[in-house]
């Protein structure tokens, strides 16, 4: 690819607000997963207790569905760029304390669990507030590319994250390593507070918060695009959740060890990085039906976890997988900014994260009684079945297929 190309596809980055805006999210996500990593040895430091491991992290993911659909009313009716300052001030504030109660050794688990809570709440409302700011940072037919390059950057702060977190963890302790997490949402904060756009259309304020969330449903159950996807990723995510956080440890740890698992998650997070480098070379009318499309991708691990459960298969399916992902995530986000109203895109961004996350513990609990009742292998066979018949409901909804991108 040539020199002009490349400049093209990173063109988003010449302008100052969405350069600002891709700097908070890369640096945000790249304190994120060093936490992860510390936090998950705090506790067990704490407690050498699953359960209360379980607990802790738990209550970042309630708070975050109990307050997701607020934050998306807030995003639609207030500044996106003050939203965003607010919150990872929050954020930054909470871990520190959490840094500050582990590191001073004065650290429980009720504590831990309200501190947590504290930082999923400023989730819920960074969240819509970010994925709604962008379409004000680069013109329409830019949105793509940026996509793009969010997605590019964040991904790489995941990967690099997690093993700077192991290492940080293993050489100076968890309390330090969650203090650099509170450092990166001060840092992110100040470049949300460089993003400057002006005044996005926002919706009437004297309505009550019940009207707005049923007027964001209503943009929701308008398109059937909107609401069909929403609704198989509320039933993929509860899949891939279960079989990539419980399953296929559970069989590394019977087989091929969880070294090799190691390798696999981390062939997926190269997969992720190819599909935002593929999402920004794609140019196609039908952007999201190609996107709906590349979710068959995530059915290769369910079915390499039952006929072929080995290392390298499955380190070919999990990058697959991660490269469809992608490619999806960047046609997702771009068709919402796209064809969604701009004093509607927050709530409706909303209730796209909750309709995401919302199963997800429900499969993972399920999941092992699941396997006990039906055995291993017919578990992931209906899996995989689930996550092709998800694929079709997408592929073949009229919305999908007849959405295409402005210009085309």
């Amino acid at each position: 690819m040539t020199t002009t190309a490349h400049r093209e596809e990173l063109s988003p980055l010449r302008i100052p607000a969405f350069r600002a805006l891709a700097a908070g999210r890369l640096i945000d996500m790249l304190g994120n997963s060093v936490a992860t990593v510390a936090l998950a040895f705090a506790v067990l430091d704490l407690t050498g207790s699953l359960t209360y491991l379980g607990l802790v992290v738990g209550a970042r993911t309630v708070a975050n569905v109990i307050f997701v659909l607020f934050g998306g009313v807030l995003a639609d009716r207030m500044p996106r760029r003050l939203l965003l300052v607010s919150s990872t001030g929050l954020a930054a504030v909470s871990q520190a304390a959490v840094a500050a109660v582990v590191l001073t050794g004065i650290a429980s688990v009720p504590l831990l669990v309200v501190l947590s809570a504290v930082n999923g709440l400023a989730a819920a409302v960074a969240l819509p507030a970010s994925a709604a700011l962008l379409p004000q940072t680069v013109p329409e037919g830019a949105r793509q590319r940026a996509n793009s390059v969010i997605r590019l950057g964040m991904n790489a702060a995941n990967i690099l994250g997690v093993s700077v977190g192991g290492i940080l963890v293993a050489a100076i302790g968890p309390g330090e390593g969650l203090a650099i997490d509170a450092l990166s949402f001060a840092i992110a904060g100040l470049c949300f507070a460089l993003v400057r756009v002006g005044p996005h259309t926002t919706s009437e304020r004297s309505e009550s918060l019940t009207r707005q969330l049923r007027d964001g449903w209503t943009e929701v159950r308008s398109r059937d695009w909107v609401w069909i996807v929403v609704l198989t990723f509320l039933v993929l995510n509860a899949c891939f959740g279960a079989y990539m956080e419980v399953l296929g440890p559970y069989i590394a740890d019977t087989s091929f060890g969880r070294r090799d698992w190691g390798f696999i998650v981390g062939a997926q997070g190269v997969g992720l990085l190819f599909g935002a480098l593929l999402a920004m070379r794609i140019r196609v009318p039908r952007l999201l039906l190609l996107g709906c499309a590349c979710m068959a991708s995530i059915a290769l691990m369910p079915l390499m976890l039952a006929v072929w459960p080995s290392t390298v298969p499955l380190m070919v399916a999990a990058f697959a997988a991660g490269l469809g992902l992608d490619v999806f995530a960047v046609a997702w986000d771009t068709s919402l900014q796209q064809h969604i109203p701009e004093d509607k895109l927050a709530r409706v961004v909303s209730y796209d994260i909750l309709g995401s996350v919302i199963a997800i513990p429900v499969a993972q609990i399920a999941a092992p009684p699941v396997v006990h009742a039906i055995g291993l292998g017919p578990t992931l066979w209906v899996m995989t079945l689930v996550v092709l018949g998800c694929v079709l409901a997408m592929v073949t909804t009229s919305g999908v297929r007849s959405l295409r991108q402005p210009g085309h």
